[in-house]
């Protein structure tokens, strides 16, 4: 599997961005991550083969993952930016032999 993430880019605090992450093949599940320079990546939101989600606390309430099957493809909204949301955001996946597939990560800035 392929993943292709895009849609950061530079956004003031309170503002929104889209992410994609593009899948080559059909996938059930999937997650979103980000790494800020210095930190560990950190798991931020899941969605399962059965359509539940779940946030890390520090986004929830303000960032919402979804998926368009035919397109093969992976959302994650983010509302009401804040400075500490910049960060380099990747998604994830993994198959049916616990094999684990990284999108090549997009970066997220966002100005105070």
């Amino acid at each position: 599997v392929q993943l292709q993430a895009s849609g950061g880019g530079l956004v003031q605090a309170g503002g929104s961005l889209r992410l994609s992450c593009a899948a080559s093949s059909p996938i059930e599940a999937a997650s979103w991550y980000r790494q800020a320079p210095g930190e560990q990546r950190l798991l931020i939101a899941g969605l399962y083969n059965s359509g539940a989600t779940n946030y890390n606390a520090s986004v929830k309430g303000r960032f919402t993952v979804s998926r368009d099957n035919a397109k093969n493809t992976v959302y994650l909204q983010m509302n009401s930016l804040k400075p500490e949301d910049t960060s380099v955001y990747y998604c994830s996946t993994i198959d049916h032999s616990l094999q684990i597939y990284w999108g090549q990560g997009t970066l997220v800035t966002v100005s105070s």
